[in-house]
């Protein structure tokens, strides 16, 4: 029964990611943190990186703070709001970073439907490239349109 809790837990701490990211996302990046996030709309530098990059570490706290009070204070419910907050974090980085923006080569050709409705949101969400009047805050949940939108001859 403990697993079926501690799966739980962990799944609810994930999607309740999705949620805060878009809040986040939305209300922070696009709000007083503008200044870090403009890069990535506007493509204001030449490496590898971005000033963007550093919601990565920022976001990473939450999730690292939750694994190590878990672990150092024998807390199953923190480890596993920690384990749910750093899936969310992979699937975040593989979704946005490699499938969406290519920055490794992967996944370029996906047929996939969920993954081309993902792909159309964001290229929205990047067809506005000031602060305001955005749209397409979230990650991995995609409004219904996206997938209207989205057919095996309508490519991405």
């Amino acid at each position: 029964m403990n697993l079926l809790i501690n799966i739980a837990i962990i799944l609810s701490a994930f999607s309740g990611m999705e949620g805060i990211a878009w809040l986040t996302h939305k209300y922070v990046m696009h709000g007083i943190f503008w200044p870090l996030h403009r890069d990535h709309h506007l493509k204001e530098h030449y490496g590898f990186l971005e000033r963007n990059d550093l919601f990565f570490l920022i976001f990473a706290l939450p999730g690292i703070a939750c694994l190590a009070a878990g672990t150092l204070y024998h807390l199953p419910v923190c480890t596993c709001i920690g384990i749910g907050i750093t899936l969310y974090g992979a699937c975040y980085f593989f979704v946005h970073d490699l499938f969406i923006h290519q920055r490794i080569k992967v996944l370029r050709n996906s047929e996939n439907r969920y993954l081309k409705a993902i792909r159309r949101a964001h290229k929205m969400h990047h067809k506005h490239t000031g602060k305001y009047d955005g749209e397409s805050f979230g990650m991995l949940w995609v409004s219904w349109k996206y997938f209207r939108n989205t057919s095996k001859n309508n490519p991405a």
